[in-house]
């Protein structure tokens, strides 16, 4: 690229790059060019069709004319001109031929103009949003051109996705082990509807997230424009706050209002950008907004009468136990204070599984269908429960015959199935402090730790006994977990997905200090190598696991070319038994016919090669320790395939 004579000259095309009689579309600068050889001429025409913008770089020189693509409208090679005289040409620009190659001027491009998107970008930064997963399409082109300026200053990390589904399990991921919202991209039509899935997840297990969607030209919405779908309405049931931007619009007080509610609601916050809209200009005026003076202190104390019952019925237990969910995630050392003070055993949800090390002396793993005898034993042996950020689901099964105690940032969750004997409202850090405080010399329970090292020492013989188990079908899940307790780091983060292989994990895998990360309410499968994306992009300081069955990692597989891209370190555990496992197991369970559970699948170790990470197969237990001390050796995204017996669970 070259200035001269007033001009801005840039090389498109190798000297003899272009034969005779032929056209190709070519870029000088930011400006797409229709670049034509005719009777000897090489010339260069605006690509767009003045009618509908076809490509003419696309087209074909016939008779002597330049014919549109899209409707066969006609235009001189050279000079652009349409047959007849018409006034609906396209503009040709100098052409010079020199001897390193072919040269297009242009006039200086205009200094970019602040546009309203720029705002959008910018107060969603000021609000802490950096990080955006999407794909970038034809109806978010201006959005996406404000976030590509972002990013270039180094303000925004954007991770550009395979699949919309995956962008917005990533987003919710992120969202679930920071707290904090990440953004996820899609173009109108089916680049927003495919993002419904991972927003239903965000949703329904409280975590924070922001959906950008393209629209069509706002003059076309209704009638049934190409992709137009309502999105209005397809978001109106996932999205607790969802607007359309116009060229009216206050625009930084909609993305200040759609991240607060995203915040403060821990719920799903949705912008649709009309095409036309993301390129307006923004007013002189046009100021970014941000957090400041919009946020209140989140510390809620518990109303008086509410914590002095809740001091009642606990000072009177013998045998108390905590459960904790994964509402408490950001509250456990005020959690492991209380339970260290009074000596209380720990049960989790499974969505609160790794909050406290099932090393820890009070620590009773996970209760419910995912969980641990252990767990069950001490619920069924209490007096009281003391439940914090946990949704009594049926998957995790609390006992509601117990006098109950449930603490809760959400007064709409407490009490939300059955009613409890005291429902508490208030910050959980707060709640558990005071009842402390409270509690302190007036508790008359036992101490029960040495009955939690006597039930751990059961099930932990019964899990040796498990491991001789071998059919010569595969590997077992516990012969995999039991080798994970052994490799994975105190500080990784586990994405787990849904199926069998996630039941087997949250029994056999013990937590030390790792962060553990699912699609709990939701439980949706193809959540988890997404969601370890997420987990990169939210600490890419510590080691990052998925763990996988082969029906879950087939949903986004391809996202695997993703983490190859962006040279995400994701160790991938999957365990292959060629079955949909788990629907197997349930209609068996049914007394229902197994049916179409079956899988057919690639070898996805060398899948895994052809992406271009490291892919490494078990097929016996032996191989299991060398292959995950590769594994986690590997600077880089690897998969580790294991063949499981799908029997052996």
């Amino acid at each position: 690229m070259a200035s001269k004579a007033g001009l801005t000259w840039y090389r498109v095309l190798d000297k003899d790059e272009l034969p005779e009689g032929r056209v190709k579309t070519v870029a000088a600068g930011h400006k797409s060019l229709a670049m034509t050889h005719f009777e000897g001429k090489l010339s260069a025409l605006e690509n767009g069709c003045p009618h509908q913008g076809g490509p003419l770089g696309e087209g074909s020189i016939e008779n002597g004319w330049l014919r549109c693509p899209w409707h066969g409208w006609d235009f001189h090679p050279c000079t652009g001109n349409s047959p007849g005289g018409h006034d609906d040409g396209v503009e040709a620009f100098p052409v010079e031929v020199r001897d390193d190659g072919i040269y297009v001027g242009l006039a200086q491009e205009d200094a970019h103009q602040r546009t309203v998107t720029d705002v959008m970008v910018e107060t969603m930064l000021n609000w802490g949003v950096n990080v955006v997963f999407g794909m970038v399409g034809h109806s978010n082109l201006g959005l996406a051109d404000a976030l590509r300026r972002q990013e270039e200053k180094g303000n925004l990390t954007y991770i550009g996705i395979r699949h919309e589904g995956a962008a917005a399990f990533a987003a919710s991921a992120y969202a679930k082990l920071t707290g904090r919202p990440a953004a996820c991209l899609g173009i109108a039509g089916p680049g927003s509807t495919n993002l419904l899935t991972g927003l239903w997840d965000a949703k329904v297990d409280r975590a924070p997230i922001l959906a950008l969607t393209g629209q069509v030209d706002a003059q076309v919405v209704g009638p049934g424009a190409f992709q137009e779908v309502d999105l209005a309405a397809a978001f109106s049931a996932v999205a607790e706050f969802s607007q359309t931007v116009l060229h009216t619009s206050k625009h930084a007080e909609l993305v200040n209002l759609a991240v607060k509610n995203a915040l403060l609601k821990r719920d799903v916050a949705h912008l649709i950008f009309p095409d036309e809209v993301q390129a307006a200009p923004a007013p002189e005026y046009a100021k970014a907004g941000g957090p400041g003076g919009r946020l209140t202190p989140l510390e809620i104390t518990p109303p008086p009468q509410a914590l002095a019952e809740a001091v009642d019925l606990l000072k009177k237990s013998k045998r108390p136990v905590m459960v904790v969910g994964h509402g408490a995630r950001f509250n456990m050392p005020a959690i492991l204070k209380l339970a260290e003070a009074f000596r209380i055993p720990v049960i989790t949800t499974f969505k609160g599984k790794g909050l406290i090390p099932d090393r820890h002396p009070l620590a009773c793993g996970v209760l419910g269908r995912s969980g641990t005898p252990i767990a069950s034993w001490f619920m069924n042996e209490a007096d009281a429960m003391l439940v914090l950020g946990a949704s009594f689901s049926n998957h995790t099964g609390i006992s509601p015959k117990l006098p109950i105690v449930q603490v809760d940032f959400d007064a709409m969750t407490l009490g939300k199935f059955h009613s409890v004997t005291v429902p508490v409202w208030g910050e959980i850090g707060v709640v558990v402090e005071l009842l402390r405080e409270r509690l302190q010399g007036k508790m008359k329970n036992i101490d029960q730790s040495a009955e939690v090292a006597e039930r751990w020492a059961i099930w932990r013989s019964e899990k040796e006994r498990r491991l001789l188990d071998d059919r010569g079908r595969g590997v077992s899940s516990v012969a995999v977990f039991d080798a994970m307790n052994r490799h994975v780091p105190e500080n990784a983060v586990i994405a787990v997905d849904v199926g069998n292989n996630t039941y087997s994990f949250g029994r056999y895998f013990e937590c030390s200090a790792q962060s553990v990360l699912m699609s709990g309410y939701l439980g949706s499968i193809g959540f988890g190598y997404p969601a370890a994306m997420g987990a990169w992009a939210a600490a890419p300081d510590r080691p990052i696991f998925a763990v996988t069955g082969d029906g879950g990692f087939g949903q986004y597989a391809m996202e695997l070319t993703t983490a190859v891209k962006y040279k995400m370190p994701i160790k991938h555990v999957l365990l292959n038994n060629s079955e949909l496992g788990k629907i197997s197991k349930e209609q068996k369970a049914g007394q229902w016919d197994v049916w179409q559970t079956a899988l057919h699948n690639p070898d996805f170790s060398k899948f895994a090669q052809n992406c271009g990470a490291l892919g490494i197969r078990v097929t016996k237990k032996s191989e299991l320790d060398s292959a995950m001390q590769e594994m986690v050796a590997h600077d880089g995204p690897v998969m580790l395939e294991i063949v499981t017996d799908a029997e052996l669970i």
